[in-house]
């Protein structure tokens, strides 16, 4: 006699990690557009550019570790343990504080 599968993952799950994965990259492409819009539309001075650039890198950062922890849920979610603690949300605040800095700085300069 074959032995039991174990029950498969319950799909509300799954989706739920899969949103969660989309809005980090929505907001990664947002933090790009802003990116392209900085860097073309603004007047040339090092703070436009350093806001330009930050924002190129924060659009990068946050879909890096949007998809880390898409991966890190999802494993955690088939293997039926708990969700692992992330660090993705403070590293984002951070990330968006510092550009708000930058941001303040080229309207000054």
């Amino acid at each position: 006699m074959p032995e039991p599968r174990p029950d498969p993952t319950d799909p509300r799950y799954s989706l739920a990690n899969e949103r969660t994965f989309l809005a980090y990259e929505r907001t990664s492409v947002g933090l790009l557009v802003a990116a392209v819009g900085a860097l073309h539309l603004l007047r040339d001075s090092w703070a436009e550019y350093a806001l330009g650039a930050g924002l190129l890198v924060a659009a990068a950062l946050t879909s890096v570790v949007g998809w880390r922890r898409f991966q890190q849920a999802d494993a955690a979610i088939r293997e039926g343990r708990p969700l692992p603690q992330g660090s993705a949300v403070p590293i984002v605040v951070v990330v968006v504080l510092v550009l708000c800095v930058l941001a303040g700085l080229s309207v000054l300069v």
